[in-house]
């Protein structure tokens, strides 16, 4: 069965989807395009034999010839195509933010309950990560005891102009929010935002660096260093430090060269270089589902559950205290913590 896809959404991720599904991954056909800009979702859609451009991603979930749809537009329309999704009875792939908003993530719940079964996946794709495998594999054998501490570092080399503080919550440490729930299959029970020196590189409006602290249902606290403005590359890191020892990520991919009395080796440069692979399998994992009839990956729980912790940080920031962070009770439908 070849997946007939519709995208909503052609800016960067979406356009790198759409590559993807149509160059990479098998089993899927990308059949619609659209985005706010029209000459944009024209441009991307002539690169893909028998894509056709709608007007709208209301057009696209409603299209006949659409069997699942990827939602990578404004964070504030996931909401909007997500519901109208669920409605039509077709799976959607939805890049984070699940949505916007605590209220907004729960009406999307609430649609999956009432429909008695699951129709979306988050792109939460550090899931999809091999180093992030092995580490969770590493973390489930049970050799290592269990986990006290978890080092998280999401290190950019600069930053848009228009990148905000806000963002570096929403947009930049949202992926370790989820990530770590994932490794100790926790949820996060309160969160505080400390602001070290500042970053001279930053610009004028950015707080930079800032180190978000999370405290996990079992106990364990989680630190995870923000830096985007470090100059030198994208570094992702994280250490759990556990009863009998520790695992961390190795160094991402490449080689270490030894010459000349000096060593060393490449950075990635930005996140597509570090996660093109896990982008990859990640959505060959929602197609192969899709085709199957059943559902995949990081779920609308996991999607709300991010947004809710991410919103307790954003408070942190701001008022410099300890927030709580309350998630009320997990639908059965959603299984284990981070599935």
């Amino acid at each position: 069965m070849t997946v007939r896809v519709g995208v909503i959404g052609a800016g960067m991720i979406g356009t790198e989807h759409i590559r993807r599904l149509t160059h990479v991954l098998n089993g899927a056909a990308v059949v619609a395009v659209t985005d706010v800009d029209p000459a944009r979702a024209a441009e991307v859609a002539a690169g893909v034999p028998g894509a056709r451009v709608l007007a709208t991603g209301k057009d696209v979930i409603a299209d006949d010839a659409v069997d699942a749809v990827v939602v990578t537009s404004w964070g504030p329309t996931h909401e909007e195509y997500v519901l109208a999704s669920v409605a039509a009875g077709k799976p959607v792939f939805c890049e984070k933010p699940l949505a916007t908003t605590r209220e907004a993530c729960r009406r999307i719940l609430d649609a999956e309950e009432a429909a008695g079964r699951r129709f979306v996946m988050v792109g939460f794709m550090r899931r999809y990560d091999a180093s992030y495998r092995a580490l969770k594999a590493a973390l489930a054998e049970g050799g290592l005891g269990a986990p006290l501490m978890v080092h998280c570092a999401h290190r950019n080399a600069t930053v848009p102009s228009l990148y905000t503080s806000d963002m570096a919550i929403n947009d930049t440490s949202v992926h370790e929010i989820d990530i770590v729930r994932w490794l100790l299959d926790e949820e996060i029970v309160a969160a505080r935002v400390l602001r070290p020196r500042r970053n001279s590189r930053a610009a004028p409006h950015l707080v930079d660096p800032l180190v978000v602290m999370l405290e996990m249902a079992g106990g364990a606290l989680v630190d995870v260093e923000v830096s985007v403005n470090i100059g030198y590359g994208y570094d992702i890191r994280c250490e759990v430090v556990a009863e009998g020892g520790t695992a961390a990520l190795a160094e991402a991919g490449g080689v270490v060269v030894r010459s000349g009395g000096r060593w060393g080796g490449a950075v990635p440069a930005d996140w597509r270089e570090r996660f093109l692979r896990a982008y990859d399998v990640e959505l060959q994992d929602w197609v192969d589902a899709v085709a199957g009839g059943t559902t995949t990956g990081p779920t609308a729980w996991d999607g709300y559950a991010a947004t809710v912790v991410a919103d307790a940080c954003l408070e942190a920031l701001r008022t410099g205290e300890r927030v709580g962070v309350s998630l009320g009770e997990r639908p059965a439908l959603y299984g284990l913590v981070a599935s």
